[in-house]
């Protein structure tokens, strides 16, 4: 099965990118990156690999030896560009989050959000994680003149998360976690028939999900889309998701 994953060209999560391309390469699928104008790889936002304060609050080392493994990859060296998606050829969308300023290229481009209103009407497997959320907020379906997220119960990266991290961090890096004036949660919220579409799951802050332990992480599905609040979520999301495109393959095969 072929994946795609747009990005920005810098500031992405590692987590966010580097677990599910671990988990679903490791399965046998395909990856296909995208940046806006492709040929050259991107870059993680630097300090999730260093540590954003003191050396804290960064990746976690098995997610930045992920990220190293991928860099090296020959999918992630050659990305394609936005312009030149053909939905029809992707199994699955996957989009990725991260709150750095790089992010807005990703976040706010028009001509991405018409490839993935295109990819959507597929009815192919959709993941989105954290800050991805907003692009399929921001993804109106010329038929209906509403996000493609309208129906759809969905998470993202929830206020308080996005609160307690700017908290933390705004006497030293100022606004680097409000990617937007606009609270995430609030934007995505804005996007449904019914704000109750919006589901928190159980209060986290600082544990979160591994490779063996899915306890502390929450996703939620609905028909062949799965969304995650943040990076604590990012293995259980990628386990999903792959479960998706396995429940879909008999329809849309490669």
């Amino acid at each position: 099965m072929n994946v795609l994953i747009p990005l920005p060209d810098r500031d992405f999560d590692v987590t966010e990118v580097a677990v599910p391309w671990r988990l679903l390469t490791r399965a046998g699928h395909q990856i296909t990156f995208a940046t806006e104008h492709g040929g050259v790889p991107p870059a993680a936002d630097p300090r999730l690999l260093t540590g954003v304060v003191f050396g804290r609050l960064g990746a976690a080392p098995e997610s930045i030896a992920f990220y190293g493994e991928m860099c090296a990859s020959p999918e992630y060296r050659s990305p394609i560009s936005w312009d030149a998606i053909d939905a029809e050829r992707y199994d699955g969308l996957l989009l990725p989050g991260g709150h750095a300023p790089g992010m807005r290229q990703y976040l706010g481009s028009l001509l991405l959000q018409q490839r993935v209103v295109q990819f959507w009407n597929l009815d192919r497997p959709v993941g989105a994680i954290c800050h991805g959320v907003l692009v399929l907020a921001r993804s109106h379906d010329p038929a209906t003149g509403r996000s493609v997220l309208a129906k759809r119960r969905t998470t993202c990266l929830l206020k308080y998360q996005e609160r307690t991290g700017y908290l933390l961090t705004a006497w030293r890096l100022g606004r680097y976690y409000r990617t937007y004036p606009i609270y995430v949660e609030d934007e995505v919220r804005a996007a449904l028939d019914d704000p109750a579409q919006l589901e928190h799951g159980p209060r986290v802050y600082s544990r979160r999900g591994t490779l063996d332990d899915d306890r502390p992480a929450f996703v939620v599905e609905h028909g062949n889309y799965v969304s995650a609040r943040w990076p604590g979520d990012a293995y259980l999301f990628a386990r999903r998701f792959a479960t998706l495109l396995q429940r879909f393959a008999p329809q849309h095969p490669s």
